[in-house]
């Protein structure tokens, strides 16, 4: 009797599960009536996708461009001249202060290396291999010039490519007494007509400028020589140079650049005239 009844249990039990795996599952996913439908939708869905994704790649590159950090300043020459480039490309001294040819965009285009930009013309400041200063519209290997910091907080312009070949002594940037710019071999970094100071105006952000080869740049129009009553010296380092055209504005203005910064770092931590230096410092201090 018991065995019948544990038998009809199982077999209860048995027909139970096999009627639970024949009924159809509520919880699977019904198919969509239109295939086609489907397709278009996740075509859609793609194409949107990938505009997304092209639109934030696009985004990334321009974050990318590279941002080159610099100032906007005139460079004061301890001779008692600022720096200018006239209109005809000309480099020598002022006395004005409030000119807009002093005005040079200082961008950094290496470790302690600028590139010296007139803000007014647009064209670089470079050297020869004779030592003859001249401006270039296009960057070459000419407009850069080494930064460094003398010992009496002035600042000393270099070009990186030439130097004395027995010495090797740098040929410098200067201004010779009357305010004329001098050849670099003639100019030593012991002397005031190597001595700049740096007046920042303002902070701007750079683009990186193309480098390009230094037969691109060639003379177009002669200057001649200013006359000097000390010495035979002419304009810019003794013969008549050859300056380019002018070019186009510089590019747009928009933090200081390393060699600077270090440079108020340092004066920061001196006596209060030296901390000064280089925005508050007088003229008649120099």
């Amino acid at each position: 009797m018991a065995a019948a009844i544990a038998s009809g249990l199982i077999r209860q039990k048995r027909q139970a599960r096999e009627q639970h795996l024949d009924r159809p599952s509520t919880n699977r996913r019904r198919k969509s009536p239109n295939k086609n439908k489907g397709l278009c939708n996740g075509n859609l869905v793609d194409i949107f996708s990938k505009v997304r994704i092209f639109g934030l790649r696009k985004r990334r590159l321009r974050r990318q461009d590279p941002q080159l950090k610099g100032i906007v300043t005139r460079l004061y020459c301890r001779q008692g001249y600022y720096l200018q480039m006239n209109p005809d490309g000309s480099l020598d001294g002022t006395k004005d202060d409030s000119s807009n040819s002093s005005l040079f965009n200082l961008i950094p285009v290496g470790l302690r290396v600028v590139a010296i930009q007139s803000v007014k013309t647009g064209l670089y400041i470079a050297m020869n291999g004779e030592g003859h200063l001249y401006t270039s519209e296009l960057f070459t290997a000419e407009c850069k010039f080494k930064e460094s910091v003398f010992e009496n907080y002035y600042v000393i312009y270099s070009s990186m490519l030439y130097r004395q070949q027995e010495s090797g002594r740098a040929w410098f940037l200067g201004l010779n007494k009357e305010g004329q710019a001098m050849k670099g071999n003639r100019v030593k970094k012991t002397k005031p007509a190597a001595h700049f100071l740096p007046k920042p105006l303002e902070v701007a952000m750079y683009r990186e400028p193309s480098l390009h080869d230094v037969g691109e740049t060639a003379p177009k129009a002669e200057v001649p020589p200013s006359k000097s009553t000390s010495e035979p010296a002419m304009m810019n380092g003794g013969e008549s140079p050859f300056f380019s055209v002018l070019a186009p504005p510089p590019p747009p203005l928009s933090l200081l650049h390393p060699p600077l910064l270090q440079l108020f770092q340092h004066a920061g931590g001196a006596d209060s005239e030296v901390a000064e230096f280089p925005q508050h410092r007088r003229e008649e201090d120099l």
